[in-house]
């Protein structure tokens, strides 16, 4: 146990903005008291100044107040000028932000141009082969005075123009020095950073953003939260960039983003947020918009009551210990409830929606990878016989009228379980809330007890946190499944909402569990198959249950040297059956093998028509022509013998 609390944001329990510096990007200041900011990026060629226009038109009227343009060389740097004057000439004056990664000479000129630039210290001047190298501290040293030397023309032109800059580290494009001093860690991405933020402050230019961005969303929230820890003691209040990068397409793109944006946003943390998605990026300002909206009245939530003492380091993934009850907890996965309390007629055909299949004719059930584990009936009856892989739940008192209890398990308030005279022998479910911490005697480590712990309070994420650091502090190890209700939700917003809430105390190693439901599901047909889509892509996202193949897929932008959004769908559909396998899909070698660090195959584009395939970070062929290069990417994977035939071929 830590004896103090670890800083990296004001508090843990009463929210608030973290407050840093403000910093005016033309007309529209981040940071400070200013509204959470959105951005994104075009997907269009630079040198096409027509099309990038009018995407980034689109890109403003979706929501966006900054547009980012890559610039990878100093032709295109230049027609960010050419862009700018058409756009002020149709009335749009959103700031410009011009994306630098291995061209100093590109930033320097469009730094006289745009609001912004964006360096990646990885990529920018210091070395990039991924060679392990034993630096010298003298050696090490000479290579940041390198690096200040090469760096410091691109800050005084900032500082001439009045031009902010991004310092934005990418997990994975960590330079060789960085790598062989700290390895590809979250400490790695802010000495990154912040080498570059010391060389600024030496020549007094303070308009800077940070990022910590990676495909990991545990990697991302730690090493956030490790930077503003390291701003705190060294006297920094830089405004924070959040997003999580090739995040992908769809909902796991969207669910993915949420859990590392939203672990952040939770805990007042971020001044502008771009959601990374495969997808147009007219798409991406929405979501973003729909993430920062939760938090403009947040501070008024019920006051939780403060945490003076925590157990671990929040820069580290530290798994809550627990033990085992009937399967759940321990080094048991999280598990998923279906909650078919509010449904009545319940037959065999409902089951498909949660990820089973019966099939009458040979009295079987198929179990499918994403398939709930336990069924909340409340106080509904069964008519039929469930897979011995699910547990039935039932309200106590409907447990108790059942002919054959061992077909069930109970579920009790906190008054029902001291009083009940009933129990099962073998597994109690409990739900308690916060106000239930010190009437806990006789639950406390009984090893046939799981707690649900549920929420009323808008600041709901720190709430059910506060619970867990209680338990973590006085050694309760009883599981522990994480219940929310919401109200009145979309999809979209259900994915967005729950994927915060639960995937930020997941991301912390909180829970055994998750069990969610909605009032009012705007949706009411899909309820079921939306909520248990949801559960389970949250845990994939949070990386504690892999159920489905992962794509680290790059959003398109203006290097991508084939259209992401296409080749995405079809490696995809060829390969969406692979539980557990990484596949990264970049549009080009800035965001190559460095980015996909985490992905097991990569399929990276290299030149017109070219692809080159990865085995994680090592390349295995070049130069694939794109017609061929899918077929390609599967052979290395047979031969590597993680193939497996998709169902209908079985």
């Amino acid at each position: 146990m830590v004896d103090e609390i670890i800083k990296y944001n004001n508090s843990l329990t009463e929210y608030s903005r973290f407050k840093t510096r403000e910093v005016k990007i033309g007309d529209v200041a981040l940071g400070d008291k200013n509204p959470i900011r959105i951005q994104s990026m075009t997907t269009t060629d630079t040198m096409n100044t027509i099309a990038t226009v009018e995407q980034t038109i689109r890109m403003v009227e979706s929501g966006c107040e900054y547009v980012r343009i890559t610039a990878p060389s100093i032709n295109e740097a230049k027609n960010l000028e050419n862009i700018k004057n058409e756009l002020r000439k149709r009335g749009y004056a959103v700031p410009l932000i011009a994306d630098i990664h291995f061209t100093p000479n590109a930033a320097e000129v469009a730094a006289r141009i745009v609001e912004k630039v964006r360096v990646n210290p990885g990529n920018y001047i210091d070395k990039k082969k991924f060679n392990i190298i034993e630096y010298s501290d003298k050696q090490y040293n000479e290579e940041v005075e390198r690096i200040y030397e090469k760096f410091s023309p691109l800050v005084k032109i900032c500082k001439e123009y009045g031009t902010a800059m991004r310092i934005g580290t990418n997990h994975g494009s960590l330079s060789d020095r960085i790598m062989s001093r700290y390895g590809d860690t979250p400490l790695g991405m802010v000495e990154s950073a912040l080498e570059f933020v010391r060389i600024c402050e030496d020549l007094n230019y303070y308009d800077i953003v940070l990022s910590m961005k990676a495909s990991n969303t545990q990697v991302m929230v730690q090493a956030y939260r490790l930077l503003v820890n390291k701003m705190i003691s060294e006297k920094m209040n830089y405004p924070l960039h959040l997003g999580v990068t090739e995040a992908g397409d769809g909902e796991d793109g969207r669910i993915k983003s949420a859990v590392g944006i939203g672990a952040l946003l939770e805990d007042g943390l971020g001044d502008t947020v771009r959601v990374s998605l495969t997808e147009e990026p007219e798409a991406e300002a929405p979501v973003a918009i729909d993430l920062a909206g939760r938090y403009k009245n947040r501070g008024n939530h019920k006051t939780i009551i403060p945490i003076d003492k925590i157990f671990t380091k929040p820069f580290e993934y530290f798994k809550r210990e627990t033990f085992e009850v009937a399967g759940i907890g321990g080094s048991n996965s999280p598990k998923v409830f279906a909650d078919f309390s509010e449904k009545t007629n319940i037959n065999y055909s409902d089951f498909i929606s949660i990820g089973l299949k019966y099939n009458e004719q040979l009295d079987k059930w198929n179990i499918g990878d994403m398939a709930a584990d336990l069924l909340f009936l409340g106080n509904n009856d069964l008519p039929f016989h469930i897979p011995n892989s699910m547990k039935a739940v039932y309200n106590y008192e409907k447990w108790k009228s059942l002919p054959n209890k061992a077909k069930g398990f109970p579920i009790f308030n906190l008054n029902e379980f001291n009083a009940a005279g009933e129990k099962s022998f073998l597994l109690n479910f409990v739900v308690i809330s916060i106000n239930d911490l010190n009437r806990l005697n006789g639950l406390i480590n009984n090893e046939k007890v799981v707690f649900v712990i549920e929420t009323e309070n808008i600041h709901a994420m720190a709430e059910q946190r506060r619970i867990f650091f209680d338990f973590v502090n006085r050694e309760i190890r009883n599981p522990v499944i994480i219940k929310r209700e919401y109200n009145s939700l979309d999809s979209n917003l259900l994915m967005l909402y729950s994927a915060t809430d639960l995937g930020s105390l997941f991301i912390d190693g909180f829970g055994d569990g998750v069990w969610l439901n909605v009032q009012n599901f705007a949706e009411n047909m899909e309820k079921f198959e939306t909520i248990n889509r949801t559960l389970f892509g949250i845990l994939q996202a949070a990386r504690v249950r892999i159920s489905k193949t992962e794509y680290i897929a790059c959003p398109s932008c203006g290097r991508t040297l084939f259209d992401l959004v296409e080749v995405t769908a079809k490696i995809r559909k060829r390969t969406g059956h692979l539980k557990g396998v990484k596949i990264g899909i970049m549009g080009c070698i800035v965001n190559g093998p460095g980015e996909m660090a985490d992905a097991d195959y990569g399929y990276v584009g290299s030149g017109i028509g070219k692809i080159t395939l990865y085995r994680g970070k090592d390349v295995v062929k070049r130069s694939v022509d794109s017609e061929s290069a899918v077929d390609e990417l599967i052979d290395l994977i047979k031969e590597d013998k993680v193939w497996i035939n998709p169902p209908e071929n079985n």
